[in-house]
């Protein structure tokens, strides 16, 4: 594995990678100097350290929980799915924790911090931006989410041309919600963290109370040992199929990295010293264009170690919890569907294939609280793509582009709030060009192909980090298998658009 020394120069910085300048050597800050606390405990965790990965688990609990996992397992049963599932989250976990590493030794954000590895910034840049667009721009959620709300608001599913098109209206204004839920926020990260409580916590609390009454144990025990239990694929299911519920069983598989940047604005570790992005109610807040990392000293290294464990906790005990039950709960309500109408989901019913059995099984009210819960998901995953989007462009233009700097005066939201209005239009016109599934089926793949490349990047960047902070041998060969995993199904998918046929149907 690689393994090389960075050297740390005589001035007090320490050159990391290629292409960036040199970070500045400064002390880690303590977790009480950045949280503005006496001491660190239980409830200081929850108020102040646990957030990031709550924006990542927003996103998460989504598409593959709602749309594609359900779809999978309503057509082909639990098992030799489930596993996939759960091998996918826990992959994603670790990967995710790997990239967070990075952001909290250096507090460079992984789209800038890429431009260290060779041939440097100038490729990798511009090339992570744009692989980001190419999987997220195309505004599936929104689209699902528009379907959603339009049902809300009239009472009956998407139908006819003119429902369509009212539906897209609806996710339109949904995304002009996103602008003002940060426009409104003093850090744009705390405002998204706050939302994400409120929906997170809703929707699965809901879903609990929904599966309790209406699921019997024997399926919970179908979902549960499913997950646990490796088996063959179902027949009949294809592999890109099967990789678009790997790669969206947590987050986005290989692309995960697009949310790590809020690690940086919550200030964990490094991230505190180098700004974050405000809204528009805050405070002009500048973000410096080059991270720092920590002298490798034992006053650095237990300070190290504190971030560290805080990073676990908030990736294990939200995310990885999080997205277990976000797709345990879905999955085995759908199955429940699947059971008493004798039908199949299908990629145009499944948005709303449970709403309309429980409305036909139990009446109208569990109707509009499926639907509800369905528009909260899918709505929770746009806002976290859609902000991500614009953060990750603001966030490389700045990193890389003194003129950038210059323009917006140090104060990236200049930048921000226009490429977001801009992006709104872009994706309103997006959305009408197919079924909200497919749009997420092809962002699913997209991801994978993530993992195909940015394993070995991060390999490169933290086996660079100060010693205490490098990953140990085992956490390398964790991202070798993510590139396995994931990579099977990305050639899968790539071989089946081009061909039209399926390369492995199992």
């Amino acid at each position: 594995m690689a393994s090389s020394r960075a050297e740390v120069a005589p001035g007090g910085t320490y050159q990391l990678g290629v292409s960036r300048p040199p970070l500045d050597l400064v002390d880690l800050p303590t977790p009480e100097e950045v949280f503005g606390v006496s001491r660190v405990g239980p409830a200081q965790l929850i108020k102040f350290a646990v957030g990031p990965s709550l924006i990542a688990l927003g996103i998460s609990i989504g598409s593959g929980e709602w749309l594609l996992g359900p779809l999978s397992v309503g057509q082909f049963g639990f098992v030799g799915v489930g596993w996939v599932i759960t091998l996918s989250i826990v992959l994603q976990t670790l990967y995710n924790i790997e990239h967070a590493r990075y952001v909290v030794a250096t507090g460079e954000v992984p789209v800038v911090g890429f431009g260290r590895t060779p041939p440097g910034y100038l490729f990798w840049v511009p090339f992570s931006v744009l692989i980001i667009f190419f999987a997220f721009i195309w505004g599936g959620w929104a689209a699902s989410a528009g379907q959603g709300l339009f049902t809300l608001f009239t009472g009956r599913v998407v139908e006819t041309a003119a429902d369509t098109a009212a539906a897209h209206w609806y996710a339109t204004l949904l995304l002009v919600l996103v602008f003002v839920i940060a426009a409104l926020s003093r850090v744009v990260t705390r405002g998204l963290e706050l939302v994400n409580w409120a929906i997170v916590g809703f929707v699965l609390l809901v879903l609990l109370i929904l599966d309790i009454a209406v699921v019997p144990a024997a399926i919970w025990w179908e979902g549960i040992r499913g997950l646990f239990t490796p088996a063959r694929p179902p027949s009949g299911i294809t592999a890109t199929e099967l990789g678009g519920l790997a790669g969206f069983a947590a987050l986005a598989s290989g692309l995960n990295w697009y949310v790590m940047n809020h690690y940086r604005d919550k200030g964990y570790g490094m991230g505190s010293r180098i700004g974050f992005i405000a809204g528009l109610r805050g405070e002009r807040k500048e973000v410096l264009a080059s991270g720092v990392t920590f002298p490798d000293d034992e006053k650095n290294r237990g300070l190290w170690r504190r971030w560290y464990r805080f990073l676990l906790l908030d990736m294990w005990g939200v995310f990885f919890v999080g997205a277990f039950l976000g797709m345990l709960l879905p999955t085995i309500l759908m199955t429940q569907a699947v059971r008493l109408s004798g039908e199949i989901p299908s990629a145009e019913t499944v948005p709303v294939f449970v709403a309309t059995v429980l409305r036909d099984e139990y009446g109208g009210g569990l109707f509009f609280v499926a639907v509800l819960i369905g528009t909260l998901i899918l709505f929770s995953t746009q806002l976290g793509i859609f902000e991500a989007m614009v953060r990750n462009f603001t966030d490389g233009l700045n990193g890389i582009s003194p003129g950038f700097r210059r323009l917006v005066e140090g104060d990236p939201r200049r930048f921000y709030f226009i490429f977001m209005g801009l992006l709104i239009v872009i994706i309103a016109i997006l959305i009408r060009l197919s079924l909200p599934v497919r749009l997420i089926q092809v962002s699913a793949n997209m991801s994978n192909l993530g993992a195909l490349i940015y394993p070995f990047v991060l390999i490169y960047l933290n086996s660079k980090l100060p010693r205490v902070a490098r990953p140990s041998w085992w956490q390398y060969a964790v991202l070798l298998l993510a590139v396995v995993f994931f990579g099977f199904f990305f050639i899968n998918f790539v071989w089946e658009f081009f061909t039209g046929t399926a390369l492995v149907r199992f």
